[in-house]
């Protein structure tokens, strides 16, 4: 439980659905209630799927690559860092590319928004996979690999419930509501980014030393 839980958190703070509700609303802001439950739903399955995938595919990725594990969380971290940073400054949207005229455009065309841009790179980013590449690796035994894909479906379910009331979150939050509370998940995200940064040095030097 104490392995659910703490995915959980990683996972859910990496990917902050909370950030991603204001975007949300934007885009579906032409969409009937239904048509906007089901984005909710096909985005949340979206998400999931992708996560799951780059867990169970992590191993095959590294070996082809030649990437060693240390490697892998270093690069991580400095993604997940600077996720949080730009949450931190309120620069998400523009971290995530959102601000890119040619974007903008090319989201005002989309029927389906659901994969693109919301399940990538919105949701499913490089920080998250990168922490499941880094949990597949460090974990093997059945039942850590089954409360780990139960936390992954654990934060699609999270993510599906707060696009499903994006519009009512951001009638009761606000956008200043919803930017505190992207600055205060920015820092925790930053510090799970120096968390796997810091955790990959001292494996090497310890290596180094032996």
């Amino acid at each position: 439980m104490d392995l659910f839980l703490y995915v959980f958190a990683a996972l859910f703070s990496v990917i902050n659905p909370l950030g991603t509700v204001p975007v949300f609303v934007g885009l579906t802001s032409d969409e009937t209630s239904i048509e906007r439950n089901k984005t909710s739903l096909l985005t949340a399955i979206n998400t999931t799927v992708i996560l799951i995938i780059c867990f169970f595919a992590g191993t095959y990725i590294l070996d082809f690559f030649s990437i060693s594990l240390n490697a892998l969380r270093i690069a991580g971290g400095m993604i997940i860092v600077s996720s949080g940073f730009a949450l931190l400054t309120g620069t998400f949207s523009k971290h995530k590319g959102m601000k890119n005229k040619r974007v903008k455009k090319d989201l005002s065309n989309r029927e389906k928004i659901s994969l693109t841009p919301l399940a990538i790179p919105m949701l499913a980013g490089p920080g998250a996979i990168s922490i499941l590449i880094t949990y597949n690796q460090e974990y093997s035994k059945t039942s850590e690999i089954v409360l780990i894909l139960l936390a992954v479906v654990a934060v699609g379910f999270a993510t599906f419930l707060m696009l499903r009331f994006a519009p009512y979150l951001t009638k009761l939050l606000g956008a200043s509501g919803i930017n505190a509370i992207s600055r205060i998940v920015g820092f925790i995200v930053i510090s799970i980014g120096i968390e796997y940064i810091s955790s990959a040095v001292i494996l090497i030097i310890q290596n180094l030393e032996l």
